[in-house]
This record gives structure tokens, sequence and C-alpha cells, in this order.
């Protein structure tokens, strides 16, 4: 049941939130596996069927992103989700581990405060009411300012499921007229914290004094190792690097390309049709300008297409160009190029060596974004598995389009999300995907091992 405090000094709208809440969850505490799945599947469903209108709705609200992007992602995220939480106990006995002479039991955590931001604002409150439905917690939205009426709307119709299903009143709401305080209060108030947008608002999430999962900042590079199929990977990385207009955390940011391949590797870059590349110094210069204000990510350029950016900078980028490719200058602190941009815009660099790949990748993430993730194209085990032991990264995209798969596929083992953890590389509590199990507590059962022999100390000591 729900311990969520309501301080008494407080704005009265989060006190009322909180109280509903509370009072829904204990009564949707009781509801059995079947019950809460049954919610869980329409809600994904609801994302699915109608993923054009939520697709038009937050493109015209947020003004960021792809609308024909955002209709795959809706499908995607929903489908994918899904099919990984049906299976799933998350209610009552849950397993045993026979070998311990354990048997364990979820509980709800109770009231979670889900932060969610305006660069996904449909699969993301989505996801993470999944997750708190599917392990008998009650949620509540407070959305980023310019996505507030996706996430109202959401939370309407995901409320008009729960009581198809028999379920509570208020068990999913949203902060109303939200503003930094009244997040703040929210995250102060509720059982648990899922906080998924900029790095104030995680760290005000870490400072609520309240179990919390944040994310850190994405900046992925993508290394091309040699003896592989060239062309298969530049095409994953323009299909990960331009998706959604570049605006998600786990899309490559920078590749890193053998030199003696390196004019081959532009030339297929361009080849596909989707690429605008120019090494003229003054353009490259005018884009950098755009995209970073003194070494900072102009907000502008979030979420905007290839063209659009393009004309930021005074130059005519194709509107068939889906992606902006410029030449660095080096990596790490050498260049501003090599930092999160969070559009269409990535940055290319040779190197001789493999482990001079590594170390360029590695210079990019102590930058910004240690703990996320890292891309590589290769045949090799021995350096995927060089790459997977010195990168600073929560999770290593192995020959896939990252930001199509480091949330989670049906072909890969990362757990479908989000909200993807960075460690304490980027300040997070943890490194992996959030899943549904990190919103429910486990209580275990133990009972004696009766034909446990115990080491004598001679043993224990040799």
């Amino acid at each position: 049941m729900s311990t969520a405090e309501i301080p008494a000094s407080n704005d009265s709208s989060i006190q009322e939130l909180i109280a509903k809440a509370s009072a829904a969850q204990a009564t949707y505490e009781s509801f059995k596996q079947e019950q809460v799945d049954a919610i869980v599947r329409d809600i994904g469903k609801f994302v699915f069927d109608n993923a054009e209108q939520l697709a038009r709705m937050a493109v015209d609200e947020t003004g960021m992103g792809s609308y024909e992007d955002k209709i795959l992602k809706n499908k995607g995220k929903a489908r994918v989700i899904w099919n990984n939480l049906k299976d799933k106990k998350s209610r009552g006995v849950i397993g045993e581990d026979v070998e311990a002479n354990l048997m364990l039991v979820a509980k709800p955590m109770g009231v979670v405060a889900a932060v969610t931001p305006c660069t996904n604002p449909i699969v993301t409150p989505m996801c993470n009411g999944m997750f708190a439905l599917k392990t008998g917690n009650a949620v509540i939205f407070a959305s980023h300012p310019k996505a507030q009426k996706c996430t109202e709307y959401l939370a309407q119709e995901f409320m008009k499921i729960v009581k198809s299903h028999d379920g509570p009143d208020d068990l999913v709401q949203v902060v109303t007229k939200g503003s930094v305080e009244k997040t703040q209060q929210l995250m102060q108030s509720a059982d648990v914290v899922v906080a998924t947008g900029g790095a104030a608002m995680v760290k005000s999430a870490y400072s609520s004094g309240k179990p919390s999962y944040g994310v850190g900042a994405g900046n992925v590079p993508v290394i091309i190792d040699r003896n592989i199929d060239l062309k298969d990977a530049v095409e994953k990385i323009v299909d990960g690097a331009s998706f959604d207009h570049g605006i998600i955390c786990s899309h490559e940011q920078f590749v890193i390309a053998p030199e003696e391949d390196y004019d081959k590797t532009v030339k297929l870059f361009t080849d596909t049709g989707k690429v605008w590349f120019t090494d003229d110094q003054e353009q490259i210069k005018q884009l950098r300008g755009v995209v970073f204000n003194d070494g900072h990510l102009n907000k502008d350029v979030v979420g905007r297409s290839a063209s659009e950016v393009g004309k930021m900078a005074g130059i005519d980028v194709p509107e068939t160009s889906r992606l902006i490719l410029l030449p660095a200058d080096g990596s790490g602190i050498e260049d501003v190029l090599a930092k999160e941009k969070l559009c269409p815009v990535i940055a290319i660099v040779p190197y001789s060596t493999f482990d001079d790949a590594v170390s360029m990748a590695k210079a990019n993430l102590l930058v910004e974004g240690a703990g996320h993730s890292a891309a590589l194209h290769s045949n090799s085990d021995d350096h995927i598995q060089k790459a997977g032991l010195e990168l600073p990264i929560s999770r290593l995209v192995i020959n896939q389009a990252s930001s199509l798969t480091a949330g989670g596929s049906l072909t890969n083992g990362f757990a479908p999300t989000t909200t993807l953890g960075c460690g304490s590389w980027g300040g997070n509590s943890i490194s992996e995907n959030l899943d549904y199990k990190h919103l429910m507590n486990v209580s275990r059962i133990g009972k004696v091992i009766t034909d446990k022999i115990v080491p004598t100390d001679e043993e224990i000591w040799s």
C-alpha cells in the first residue's frame, strides 16, 4: 500500500492528486495478474491503434520531430514493450529460487511520479504508465510544459481503459498547469520517481528524498570496424541518426571510420540520397555555430529537420536530405561537434588503429554522454569485447541502428523501454534500461535449506 506523503504546507492540487492516487492504489493492489495485464495490454494497444493521431498531436504541440517517424515510434514501442511485459509475473508469488529455498513475492511501491519530456510526449508516458500499472501502482504524470496537452489526453484515455476493466478512479492522473515547483512537490510526495528529461530535472528527482530513476545525457559514438559490410553499416547509421529528426538520446552522433575507407564511407553516406555532406570549412563553421551557442546545444535546433537546420545556418540543404554529415576536427574537446546534437546533424572522423577508435569514442563520452551508449559495427569478437570493456557505457549496440534498438527491440536482449539508465557515470541509480521490475518491491520468504552441507572453518578459509 502507498505510503506517499502529503506535505501540509504545499500546493493543495498536488496534495489532492497524491491523496486520490493513494486511495486508488490501495484498491488496485488487490487486482490479480490477469486483471492487471488486461489493463496494461489495452494501454499499449491504444497507442498502437491510434499511432497516427498521437503522432500528429505530438508534432503539432511540441514542434519537434517527424510525423512519419513518430507513427513508427508509437507502433514500435507499444509493440515491443507489451511483447516483453505480457508473460511476466508481477503480482503475488512471482517465482521460487529452489537452490536457495526462497519464495519471491511482488509488492507494489505505491504512487509513481512519472516526469516526462517533450521529446517523447507519447511513448514515454505510455511506457512508464504500463510499467507502473503492471506492478500494482498508481501513476501521476508531470509533463514538460510543451507536451501538456498530449499528456493530459493520454491520462484521460488511459483512465477510460482502467475503468473499462473495473479499475478504481484516479489510478492514472496528470499534473495540470504544471510548473517546476509543482513537479518538485510531486516528486517529494510520491513513493517513487521516474524522471525522463533534462539534467536539472533529473538532479532534482535524485534530491527529492524519494527512490528515483533518472537518465543521463546521450552522445553515442559509432565505430565502423574493418572487414565488415560497409554499405550495410552506413545504411543502419543513417536510419538511426535521422530517425525522428535526431531527437532520440540513443541516436548515433559521431562516426569513427577507418582512415583508408574514409572517402568511401562518406560517399556511401551521400549515395543513400538521404545525407547532405560538406567539407567546406565556412559552411561547417556556420552549422557548428547554429547547433551550438557558446559550446551549448541550441534548443531551437532540437528535433528540427536537416533542411530547417541548414536554413538556420543560411545554407540550402535539400528537403529530401534527412541527415547532415560534417567532418570534425577531432574527438573529445577538440571539436564541439563531438558533443550531443539532438538534431539530424552528425560528425565523422578517420582513425588509424582500432585502439585509436576506442580512444576517440571514450574521449567523446567523457566530455558528454558517459554511461549512456555506444555503437559498433564489427565482426570481431575481440574488438567487440575491447570496446565493451574500455568504454564508460551501460550498453554497446552491435551491428544495429542504435536509436532504434538501444531501448530494446524484438531482435536484441535490451529491456524495451523509453528510459535508459546511465549508471554512476551519468549520475543514475541504474546502469540498464528501466523496466517494470524497477517499480516493484520483492519480498523474499526464506526457509532452511535442509540438505545444505555447512563447511568447516578450514574449508571456508582454505
